[in-house]
């Protein structure tokens, strides 16, 4: 998938479904008009107050909005051992009041002026933001900063929220095989590192979850130099700056733990997840590389993966969906995605679901061809090049959302990326060569470093023809 459009891998939210299976099959449709590969982006003014609060200011003067966004540099993966879920339930809990605003008084103000609002929780940052008219940013500034470190947690406000989450996990994930393999699927992937685990959490972690652990967690990382601030839309930098010392500047620094993650050992066995569940009516099939990200493993391969990605997932052009469901007529839909934005490893994921009355056998053997030709024959340069020109084109969408170019400064900070990485990525992309998107393919898609996930039928289906 383009850099540009934020993965949406193991996040969970208030309102939005957690990541499933199915997502690594989604085409991304990209747009059509060149940027010159050198152009800024987004060309973003960015200062630090002296609390630490990173602050981004996007100008975006199309409509009288603004999108303001706080990231926190926490996640799922930074959760302590047997306390997965607290991110997320501390995201939940994040909407229930301060002494100043209490409990639904955020969402309601929210409201009354017009905006909308969210929040999300990924393994490696949680985020919150409010969309509004220009004119309401001092007030969403003065809300956020509020419950940055006054926040009332008490058992009277955790225990009807505790009831939620587990709802929320019953709904979204045990009610969804996709979902389920996903999360089943993700925890072989990983043999020792955090991602293994579930963002929303392990259903009876969260049901033992303590006030004092919350609490703890929230002292320990919700602070101003352990955020970062972004603000989009028709706003004056200089104007943001003024309101962010007002608001923000008297939030005090906090002692923030250093983010610890173990290491991932050496793979040596493939491994394969399947699931057969009455519920399912459609069979899918995915596997997933181990990969470098941006800052971890081979990182020299992260751009050329992100065009290999691009070759064979690119939406109706792709390799896989040319070859297997227009030309072979094997599956119904077929893709590859990526995403190296992450803090430590990632993950290269290929998938598809078959047609009717076509064995998953049949297809899976299509598909593990076209990797078996990538690793043989390598890619051409007139694909290098087709996906190059994609992917630039697709910041286009992320310079016309304001939403976007939040999301993206965000994932970026938070996971180690600088400002000027983010402003990079046309070049560094229009840079790849043939050489080295073969060099990534061979050193990515080795089946040891695997695990295949296979959602099926409670009774399997006759194999087609």
């Amino acid at each position: 998938m383009a850099r540009f459009i934020p993965s949406n891998r193991a996040t969970a939210c208030r309102y939005a479904p957690a990541g499933g299976l199915i997502g690594l099959l989604a085409l991304t449709l990209l747009a059509a008009l060149p940027v010159p590969a050198r152009a800024q982006i987004f060309d973003p003014t960015t200062y630090t107050l002296d609390n630490g609060l990173q602050i981004v200011v996007i100008e975006n003067h199309r409509a009288p909005v603004a999108t303001h966004m706080v990231w926190y540099k926490v996640g799922a993966a930074d959760e302590p051992p047997g306390k997965s879920g607290i991110a997320h339930f501390l995201e939940h809990l994040m909407f229930k009041g301060t002494p100043e605003h209490p409990a639904g008084a955020f969402s309601e103000i929210v409201a009354r002026n017009g905006g909308r609002e969210n929040a999300f929780t990924s393994q490696d940052y949680t985020g919150y933001f409010q969309t509004v008219a220009a004119d309401r940013l001092a007030l969403m500034m003065e809300l956020e900063a509020d419950r940055m470190t006054n926040l009332v947690l008490t058992d009277a406000v955790i225990e009807p929220e505790r009831k939620v989450v587990l709802e929320e996990r019953r709904s979204r994930v045990d009610n969804n095989p996709a979902a389920i393999l996903s999360e089943q699927v993700g925890a072989v992937t990983w043999l020792n590192h955090p991602y293994r685990l579930p963002v929303i959490g392990w259903a009876h972690e969260i049901a033992t979850l303590t006030r004092a652990e919350i609490v703890d967690f929230y002292r320990h990382w919700y602070a101003p130099n352990n955020a970062i601030l972004v603000v989009a839309g028709d706003v004056d930098p200089a104007r943001v700056r003024a309101l962010a010392e007002k608001y923000y500047g008297p939030v005090p620094r906090a002692d923030v733990p250093k983010r610890l993650r173990p290491s991932e050992p050496a793979q040596r066995s493939a491994r394969e997840v399947v699931l057969k569940d009455a519920r399912v009516e459609q069979p899918s099939w995915s596997r997933r590389y181990l990969a470098p990200s941006y800052k971890a493993g081979s990182v020299e391969h992260a751009y050329a993966l992100e065009i290999l990605s691009e070759i064979l997932g690119g939406g109706p052009t792709g390799r896989l969906y040319r070859t297997l469901v227009v030309e072979a007529n094997v599956a119904v839909t077929a893709g590859a995605s990526y995403s190296p934005g992450d803090l430590d490893m990632s993950t290269f994921a290929v998938g598809l679901s078959p047609r009717q009355g076509v064995a998953l056998a049949t297809a899976t053997a299509a598909l593990e061809a076209e990797i078996e030709k990538i690793l043989a024959q390598g890619v051409t340069d007139d694909e290098v090049e087709r996906a190059r020109q994609r992917l630039i084109d697709s910041t286009i969408f992320a310079r016309d959302s304001l939403d976007a170019a939040a999301r993206v400064f965000g994932s970026a900070l938070t996971t180690g990326q600088t400002v000027t990485e983010v402003e990079d990525w046309p070049r560094r992309i229009a840079a790849v060569t043939k050489d080295q998107v073969n060099a990534a393919a061979r050193a990515v898609l080795r089946p040891e470093a695997s695990t295949t996930g296979v959602l099926l039928p409670a009774k399997s289906p006759k194999e087609g023809g």
